[in-house]
Order: C-alpha cells, then sequence, then structure tokens
C-alpha cells in the first residue's frame, strides 16, 4: 500500500517519479497482482492519470486494460474503470469526461497552458484518438469482446462501452462499422439500447446510432428493419414531438441518416404508413410567438425529413407515391396552414416554403389544391399571389425570395393547367382591375428598379412559358400601358426596350442580373416557337442591337451577356420560318458572319457553359445562391442552353447551298416518310381486318365443333332407335308362331287365305331390311362427310350431295312402299273382320266354334294394337331421320360458306404479300434514290457523311461536351 500512497500523492521521502514511471508500475502491478483489489485500484489510478499522460497510459496500458475486459468480466467495477479509461484515449472531444467524487483518489492535476493554437492542439489529440482507435481495432476480436459488454445491465459497464464505441465509430467509422456488419447480431445488439430504461443509455444510445448508421447504406436498412422507425416515432411523440428537448432533436438526425439516399428504407417507411404519423408533428397554434430554439431546431430537422422523402433527385415513382400519401393524410395541408399562419420565425417559413415546394412539384393533385389555398386575410388572397407579394419586394430576406421563386417555380413544373392560368391573369380580358394578379405582380418585379426582381420575376415568366407553345403564342398578345397619351406596347417589345436601355447604363455601371434575366426570359419564349422569332424579328431595332453587343470587346462581366445575345441571335436562325424578307436564316447568317464572323459568334456562344456559376446551377431545381450578386442561372435554362448550343452552331456554319440541299434531302425524306406512314397505316388497317376475319373463322369453327358433337348425339339417339326396333322385331317373330296357328284357324274358319298374310309378312320383313340397310349407308354417308371435312375443309361436295339426294329419294319411295302395305294390311284385316261376322255356321258346332271364334278375334286384336305400336315407332324413326336430314343440310351449307370464307381470306392475304412486297420495292427505290443524291453531292465535291459515319460523329461530340462539362 505503500507504493499506492507513492503514486497518488502521498508524502514519501526522496525524489518523486516521473508520470511515465508512475504509469509503468501501475501496469506491472495490473497485470501481475493476484488479489482483483489491487487490479482494481491500478486501473483507477490508471484512468485518473489517462487524460494527463494521454500518450503514455495509452502506449503503456492498452493492453492490459483489453486483458482485465477479458479476465475480469464477472467484477463490473473493474471493467467500468477499463472502459473509462479506454474512452479517455480514444476520445477527441476538448470537454472533459466529469469524474465520480469517490473514484477520484488524488486531486486531478492542473492542466498547464501551452502557448499553442487551439487548432494544432485540437489536430494533435486527433491523431492520437485516431492512432488509439487503430490499435483498439486491429485485432476484431477486441470490438466484439465489446458488443458482448453491452449486453450487460449493470450500468458501469453498459454506459462506458456505449460511449466508447461512440468514440470508435467517430474516429473510424467505415472500420468499425465493416467490423459490426459481419458480427451476428451486433446491430441487433446496439438496437436494445433504444429499449433501455435508463434515458442517459437511451440517449447516448441514439447518438451510437447516429455515428453507426453514417454512409453506410447496409447498416441502414438493418437498423430499419429492426423496427427502428416504430421506436424512434415513438420516442418522438413521448418526448413532446417539435416542443420536445435535445432526444427529439437526435432522434430526427438518426431518421435523417437511415431515409436520406436510401430508396429501400423510403419505400419501407413509406409502406409502413409512418407518413401519417407525421403530420401531428406540424400542428401549430394561433399564437406562434416565442418559440424556443430547440422548438425551432427541431421544427427545422423535421420539415428537412419530409423534404428527404419528395427529393428531386429520388425516383419521381418513389416521390410521387411520397407526394400522393402527404395529401392523403392532411400532411400538406398542415403545411400550408403553417405557410399562411402568423408569427412563424421566419428561417421556418422559408424552409416551410421549400417543404411545400418540393411536396407538389410534378404531382398535378397537389398543385390544384396549392392553387385552391388562400391566405386569411381581407379580402382573401390566393396563397401564390401573397408569396409572390414576398419575391417580389426588396425589403423581404433573400434566402426568402429564392425559396418563393423555389415554389413558383414547382408549382408550375409539368402544369400545363397552372401554366395557362398564370399567363390568363396577364390577358386583356381577363385583367381585374380590383385585384392584384399573379401576372401583374410578375410584370411589376419585370420593370421594377431591384435588379433581384427583376431576375426572380423573368424566371418565373420563363417557367409559365417552359415547353407550353400555346402559352408562348398566348403571351405575344399581353399590351402593356408605359406612359400617358402613348400607345401600348407588346410585353416582348418591352422586354427588348429594357434591354437596349439598360446596355446605355451599362456603360455607367449597371446592372447585370437584369439583362440576364430578360435575355433568359426572351431565350425561353422565343425558343420552338416561330410565331414568336417573326415578332421578335419584326421590330427593326432587335437584331442591330444584338448584333452590336456581340461584335463589342467588352469587360470580363459583359461576356456573359455577350454569350446570351448570341444564343438569342442564334435561336432566331435555328427556328426562323422565313416569313420576314429581311431576316431571313440566310440574310441573319451573312450578317453574322460580315458584322461579327463565324468563329467569334461561336466562341461569344460558348461563354454560356464556362462561366463558373452555370454548372452550379445545373446541379439542382433548388436555386440556391450565397449572395444575390451570384443570382445569375436558372436550373432549367441550363438544360436549354445544352439542347441549343450545338444545334445553333451546325445551324450558323452551314451555307445557303447546304440549306438548300439538305431541304431537299429533307423534303424526299419526308415523301419517303409519308409513303411509309400511309402503307403501315394500310398495312395496320389489313392486319386489323385479318385479325377481324381470324376471329370470325374462329367463331364458326367453334359453331361447326358444336354442330358435329350435336350430330354424334344425334346419331346415338338414332342407334338406340335401331336398337329399340331390333327388340320390337324380334319380339314380334317370336309371336308369329301361335299368330300363324291362329290366324291359320282364323283362315280356315272365314274362308281367308294363309298365303296372303305371309305374303303380307314377308314384305314387311322385306321393308324392315332395306329401311336397316338405308340407316347403315345414312351413317356411312354420315362418317364419309365427317371425314372428308376434318381431311381438307376446301374440297368439292357435289358428288355426296348427289349420293345424299339419292338417298333421300329411295327412303322416300321405301316409305311410300311402307304405307302401301299398311293400307293392303288394314284392307286384309278389315275383309277379315267382315267375313267373321257374315259367315253362318252349323247350330250343333256354334258354341265351340263361336269360342274359337272369340279367341282369335282377341289375338287378331292384339295384333292388330302390336301392328300400331310398330307404325308409331316406325314414324317417330322416319322423323328422327328428317330431322337429321335437315342437321346434315345445314352442316353442309356451313362447310360451303366456311371453304367461300377460307378462299377470300387465302385471296386477301396473299393481296396483302403482294403489296409488302410493293412496299419493299418502293423502299429499296427510295434507298436508291437517297444514295444517289449522295453520291451526286460528293461529285459536286460537297462533303456528305454517311449516316453510321455522323452516328460516330455526334457520338465524338456528346464525348467532347462531356469532358468540357467535367474539365469546367
Amino acid at each position: 500500500m505503500n507504493f499506492f500512497r507513492g503514486v497518488m500523492g502521498g508524502q514519501t521521502a526522496g525524489p518523486q517519479p516521473s508520470g511515465a514511471e508512475t504509469i509503468q508500475k501501475l501496469c506491472d502491478r495490473v497485470a501481475s497482482s493476484t488479489l482483483l483489489e489491487d487490479r482494481r485500484d491500478a486501473v483507477r489510478a490508471l484512468k485518473s492519470l489517462s487524460k494527463k499522460y494521454r500518450m503514455e497510459v495509452g502506449t503503456q496500458a492498452m493492453d492490459h486494460l483489453i486483458n482485465i475486459l477479458q479476465t475480469d468480466r464477472s467484477d463490473s467495477e473493474i471493467v467500468g474503470y477499463a472502459l473509462d479509461t479506454l474512452y479517455n484515449l480514444i476520445c477527441n472531444d476538448e470537454e472533459e469526461e466529469q469524474d465520480e467524487s469517490e473514484d477520484a483518489v488524488t486531486p486531478k492535476p492542473k492542466q498547464k497552458t501551452v502557448p499553442m493554437p487551439d487548432e494544432n492542439a485540437q489536430k494533435q489529440a486527433d491523431d492520437l484518438g485516431a492512432q488509439f482507435t487503430e490499435k483498439f481495432i486491429e485485432d476484431p476480436e477486441h470490438l466484439a469482446l465489446l458488443l458482448s459488454l453491452l449486453e450487460e445491465f449493470d450500468f458501469h459497464v453498459r454506459w462506458p462501452g456505449v460511449k466508447l464505441l461512440t468514440a470508435l465509430l467517430k474516429n473510424q467509422g467505415p472500420q468499425v462499422q465493416g467490423v459490426i456488419l459481419v458480427s451476428p447480431m451486433g446491430v441487433s445488439r446496439l438496437m436494445d439500447l433504444l429499449a433501455d430504461s435508463r434515458e442517459i443509455i437511451r440517449n447516448d444510445g441514439l447518438l451510437l446510432l447516429q455515428q453507426l448508421t453514417k454512409s453506410n447504406a447496409a447498416i441502414q436498412k438493418i437498423v430499419a428493419f429492426e423496427n427502428a422507425f416504430e421506436r424512434l416515432l415513438d420516442i418522438i411523440t413521448d418526448e413532446g414531438s417539435s416542443d420536445g428537448g435535445i432526444v427529439v432533436e437526435d432522434c430526427l438526425l438518426l431518421l435523417l441518416n437511415l431515409l436520406k439516399n436510401n430508396s429501400s428504407n423510403q419505400n419501407f417507411f413509406k409502406e409502413g404508413s409512418y407518413i401519417q404519423r407525421m403530420r401531428p408533428w406540424f400542428e401549430v397554434g394561433d399564437d406562434n410567438a416565442g418559440w424556443s430554439a430547440q422548438k425551432v431546431t427541431n421544427l427545422h430537422l423535421m420539415l428537412q425529413l419530409v423534404r428527404v422523402l419528395v427529393s428531386p433527385v429520388n425516383s419521381p415513382g418513389a416521390t410521387a407515391s411520397c407526394q400522393k400519401a402527404m395529401f392523403t393524410c392532411g400532411l400538406l395541408q398542415q403545411l400550408c396552414t403553417i405557410l399562411m399562419a402568423t408569427g412563424v420565425p421566419a428561417d421556418i417559413l422559408t424552409e416551410t416554403i421549400n417543404t411545400v415546394s418540393e411536396v407538389i412539384r410534378g404531382s398535378q393533385v397537389n398543385q390544384d389544391y396549392f392553387a385552391s389555398v388562400n391566405a386569411p386575410s381581407n379580402p382573401p388572397r390566393p396563397a401564390i399571389v401573397v408569396l409572390l407579394m414576398s419575391m417580389v419586394n426588396e425589403r423581404q430576406p433573400f434566402v426568402l425570395r429564392c425559396a418563393v421563386l423555389y415554389c413558383f417555380q414547382c408549382f408550375l413544373y409539368k402544369n400545363q393547367k397552372g401554366q395557362g392560368e398564370i399567363v390568363s391573369t396577364l390577358l386583356p380580358s381577363t385583367i381585374d382591375a380590383n385585384s392584384i394578379s399573379a401576372g401583374q405582380l410578375l410584370c411589376g418585379g419585370l420593370f421594377s428598379a431591384d435588379s433581384l426582381s427583376n431576375w426572380c420575376a423573368a424566371v418565373a415568366l420563363a417557367h409559365a412559358l417552359q415547353e407550353n407553345l400555346t402559352q408562348k403564342e398566348q403571351l405575344l398578345r399581353v399590351q402593356l400601358a408605359t406612359s400617358l397619351g402613348k400607345p401600348p406596347v407588346s410585353l416582348l417589345q418591352q422586354c427588348t426596350n429594357i434591354l437596349s436601355q439598360g446596355d446605355k447604363i451599362a456603360r455607367r455601371g449597371s446592372k447585370v442580373q437584369t439583362r440576364v434575366g430578360l435575355l433568359m426570359l426572351l431565350c425561353t419564349w422565343i425558343s420552338n416557337c416561330p410565331i414568336a422569332v417573326t415578332h421578335f424579328l419584326h421590330n427593326q431595332e432587335n437584331v442591330p442591337f444584338l448584333t452590336a453587343q456581340i461584335s463589342e470587346n467588352l469587360g470580363e462581366d459583359e461576356r456573359l451577356v455577350q454569350g446570351l445575345c448570341a444564343l438569342l441571335l442564334g435561336i432566331c436562325i435555328y427556328y426562323n420560318d422565313n416569313s420576314l424578307e429581311n431576316y431571313t436564316k440566310e440574310k441573319l447568317k451573312q450578317l453574322i458572319e460580315k458584322r461579327i464572323g463565324k468563329e467569334n459568334f461561336v466562341e461569344k456562344l460558348g461563354f454560356i457553359t464556362k462561366h463558373e456559376l452555370y454548372s452550379r446551377a445545373g446541379q439542382k431545381p433548388q436555386p440556391v445562391f450565397p449572395s444575390p450578386e451570384q443570382m445569375l442561372f436558372d436550373h432549367e435554362f441550363t438544360k436549354l442552353v445544352k439542347d441549343l448550343e450545338g444545334m445553333i452552331t451546325k445551324a450558323v456554319h452551314k451555307s445557303s447551298e447546304e440549306e438548300k440541299k439538305e431541304e431537299e434531302v429533307k423534303k424526299t425524306l419526308e415523301q419517303h416518310d409519308n409513303i411509309v406512314t400511309q402503307y403501315k397505316e394500310l398495312i395496320r388497317e389489313q392486319d386489323a381486318e385479318i385479325q377481324k376475319l381470324k376471329e370470325q373463322v374462329a367463331s364458326v369453327s367453334m359453331q361447326n365443333e358444336q354442330l358435329q358433337t350435336s350430330n354424334t348425339q344425334q346419331l346415338s339417339q338414332i342407334q338406340q332407335h335401331k336398337d329399340q326396333y331390333n327388340i320390337l322385331k324380334l319380339k314380334l317373330g317370336k309371336d308369329n308362331p301361335s299368330q300363324s296357328s291362329s290366324s291359320g284357324d282364323l283362315s280356315q274358319v272365314n274362308g281367308v287365305q294363309t298365303e296372303e298374310l305371309t305374303q303380307l309378312r314377308d314384305e314387311v320383313e322385306e321393308l324392315s331390311k332395306q329401311n336397316a340397310l338405308l340407316r347403315t349407308q345414312l351413317s356411312d354417308k354420315d362418317s364419309l362427310i365427317n371425314t372428308l371435312r376434318s381431311e381438307s375443309g376446301a374440297s368439292d361436295n357435289s358428288e355426296l350431295l348427289k349420293e345424299l339426294e339419292a338417298l333421300r329419294s329411295r327412303v322416300q319411295a321405301q316409305s311410300t312402299e311402307i304405307n302401301q302395305l299398311q293400307t293392303e294390311r288394314h284392307e286384309l284385316q278389315r275383309r277379315v273382320e267382315v267375313s267373321t261376322t257374315s259367315q253362318g255356321v252349323p247350330s250343333g258346332e256354334s258354341t265351340v266354334d263361336n269360342t274359337k271364334v272369340t279367341e282369335l278375334e282377341k289375338r287378331l286384336a292384339a295384333q292388330i294394337s302390336e301392328t300400331e305400336r310398330l307404325k308409331g315407332d316406325l314414324k317417330s324413326t322416319i322423323e328422327c331421320r328428317s330431322d337429321l336430314e335437315q342437321q346434315l343440310a345445314s352442316a353442309t351449307s356451313t362447310v360451303a360458306i366456311l371453304q367461300t370464307e377460307k378462299s377470300k381470306l387465302q385471296t386477301e392475304v396473299q393481296e396483302s404479300k403482294k403489296e409488302q412486297d410493293d412496299l419493299l420495292m418502293l423502299l429499296a427505290d427510295q434507298d436508291q434514290k437517297i444514295n444517289s443524291l449522295r453520291q451526286k453531292l460528293k461529285d459536286l465535291g460537297e462533303t456528305v457523311e454517311d449516316e453510321d459515319d455522323l452516328d460516330a460523329r455526334e457520338q465524338t461530340d456528346d464525348d467532347e461536351e462531356d469532358d468540357d462539362e467535367e474539365e469546367d
């Protein structure tokens, strides 16, 4: 214990040991002491010295401290001291860890003041922390050990473990993230910290997860699927949402880490219905004065979280689904309420405007709702008008005016309906003198004395014309009253007038920003609109002004204006319809060649893309500028310049002969394209007709199959009738002997000859055989018809029909014979009955004879009834046969119809093939003509490139443009 008295400041005689010697002795004690108390006291002493002698403790004691974590894990106190010591070595924060009073054995030595700048001191501390971090994570088992210690519930182990892991992530984030990612249940153990009942551990766990999820999409996904969204939103709600403290801020920062640039987590957040839980965050009261700084910070982060979900850099589908969810749950409505509320801090109002901008950008439903929002004023005014009033007011903050411009741009993005409504407020028929409209505010800002208002109004008006030819033409109707007693001037002419006046003022040091804004408006207006180009060229002063601007040698600040003037003049050439004789394409190019020079013109045109602010504006749609002076380019305008620069350069360099030849080739190609289009339409119509005919054939085939099925059923019924008829014949044959004897007796009594009855029976049996034979022949013919149908639907059925008619004639003749025989049989029966009643008998034998006669009469009656039943069966059989014959005739006619339709289809297919062959021949002739024209051009000495060469040249030009943009 004397050793510890010396180390901890006890009074001893002799010289005091140095810090390095003391630390060495403590390390030896940690390594060699067998008693846990001695090791614990030594580790506690190292902890107290770890800040003053950070280098010495880190180099000598780190291995011993890690060994303590492994061997003395059962003692939470010594493990806690070891973790605190390692944290002091690795942490780079300037704030010192507050030591607990009971753990301080000796007073803390005073820190000597070193005459060194704070930056150098912090840099040295960072270097030490990075070195010790690398040493600690050299062995992945050390991090695995630390993660296992976090499972301990003891406060003295878990809390310093969380702080140590957080410091490791701050110093060497990617390396530590990689180890945790491959560690089994590594992320799950850290997520358990959010469920700890002790707030200090939960709050430090939030800080740990913030460091863990930075710039690592894999860990972000794992954390999200560990139910992080649910837990974080619950914590935010429990802490009071926007009125909460620093814990709410930490939760929001962690949510931003999980969602930013992570489409998978964004989709999971939306599908989990968590957007609906964000709506209560933005509920504000009527009295918004006196917001705390923490509430402003929290609400600012909440707005950023909404913007992450609907950012323009996200995929269009994901952004659209989130926008729809925000409108459905009422989040957009709540944001608009904040937008129109009073007393909201300026930075929150600015961020709310930016948030609403991205929620409505490109969403027609949200844009329509935003157009219907009114400010709570008397009389009520649309929110768009109120925002535009702030944009053109030079007393408003710069960032607020930029936000309003962005909101207006997002409202008009892909919204032709909104564009039409804005332009309509400028037309004479819709102007209301009693109210302020958006168009009036834009015109007022366009012609005000504030250059920033000029630029913002010009860009806003340009967005009302973006990719909308109808509104470009409508805006030409706008007339402005400049002063009393003077005729009105068109808006297009007034813009050029301001440009020319600005040029005169420019020589005294003027506003480049105003002229840049007007030139961007004019370029957007007349591009892809020949009518607007004609209106612009109709003013005789415009072209001389542009050529004078481009040809002059001005300073660095004026180069951008010269480039935009060159772009405007190039648009007048490219989209010129040659309706003005003095300013045709050829005359404008001649003017450029004489006054400016083609190479000089192209060089001035290239000043636009070479400007340092051009590439910055093209990065993202939101206008973000550090100062008003740097507000020169609009994001959508950079896209227009990129599309037009190459086309204008080619148009300027082309000669009149080249243009004529190109026009001829274009006309030829257009004619060729028209012919091809006509044939394509014809082929489409024929294909449609063929498809309809195929459907009809399929329908008829189905009907044919149904008829065949019905025919088969009828044949089976005929077979059943045949069987029944045969059974009846057998029964009749069995009864013939008795009938013969009785008939013989009767004939003998009545005097009727037996030969007549025998002959009658023979004839009936012969007719039955002939009927059966005819049925067999009919069945054979039916099977033959079916076979012919299956083998070839197009065969000639005339012979079959003749045979069928002959068969029907024979059946009719047999039916006639059967009727005659039946008539004779009835006559014979009648004769028997007459003879029975009229013939007398001897009196002695009368009783016996009467008995015999009565018996014979009964037998005859039975025979007659049997004969009648057979006649009925024969009649039903004949009717069935008639029905079958009708069905056979119907099927035969159906086959003939199908054959006719098939022949028609084959003829149409042959005609279609012939027309396609003609089309191919025509295409070959056209290609040959084009090749001959190219050859003629080559013979005349003109340079004509093939299509492959043109494709290669365009690809090379695109690559060179990309390289130039990367160099810029």
